[in-house]
């Protein structure tokens, strides 16, 4: 890591920390989490992953660099495709069909996350959006290996670890670090403030995103 992506990750460890202690991910290395509320977070994952691969579509049409335009291209189309692959055996497991997940609901947690994370890469500068969408591309690297030196007695749940501790997932997330620092070398501080607030901010949706798996969470009304 170079000092930008040192400085940002330091400004979320007390958040990685909170992520790590979860019900939800302890759950899954111990096997007891209810299957239920795995279901919930992987049907409200499908939903999130649509919207997280065309807003890395929008930021490869903001880049000027061309191979940074078609990183996050071919990455918008690897979210679309490890999404289908990951999910079609949880899917099948359940008897649940891709047309349904396709139509389910977002949960209130998943929409707030999809929400902004569109409205930042659309209406802000490229190296905002860049900030915005680095935490679920990080922080699932960092989790998946944490869990998968401890694994599952659960194969569905190993079979998620094994997906985002794996060493390709690693090679993935190690581009778009890259890239956010040698943005960041032509920043203000103004602007890498920005970046840190976003960066903040998404990274405390990755653990909503998971407290609204472990509680189910529905709407209410």
């Amino acid at each position: 890591m170079s000092k930008f992506t040192a400085t940002l990750w330091s400004e979320i460890e007390s958040i990685y920390g909170a992520i790590l202690e979860h019900p939800f991910l302890k759950g899954l290395t111990s096997g007891d989490l209810d299957e239920a509320a795995f279901r919930h977070y992987v049907v409200q994952d499908a939903i999130y992953l649509r919207s997280f691969a065309r807003g890395l579509a929008i930021l490869g049409a903001k880049a000027d660099d061309d191979d940074q335009m078609m990183m996050f291209c071919e990455h918008a189309t690897n979210a679309i495709i490890v999404e289908r692959a990951l999910h079609r055996g949880f899917l099948e497991s359940w008897d649940l069909s891709l047309e349904a997940v396709n139509g389910a609901e977002p949960a209130p947690n998943c929409l707030l996350y999809t929400s902004y994370l569109l409205r930042v890469i659309y209406s802000r500068p490229y190296f905002e959006g860049l900030a915005a969408v680095l935490p679920c591309y990080w922080i699932y690297r960092e989790v998946g290996r944490a869990l998968q030196g401890k694994g599952s007695p659960n194969p569905l749940y190993q079979q998620w670890v094994d997906t985002y501790g794996g060493e390709e997932f690693g090679v993935i997330v190690d581009e778009i670090l890259q890239v956010v620092d040698t943005i960041a070398v032509s920043l203000t501080n103004a602007q890498k403030e920005q970046m840190s607030r976003h960066f903040v901010r998404t990274s405390r949706m990755e653990y909503k995103f998971w407290d609204m798996g472990y509680i189910r969470q529905q709407w209410g009304v």
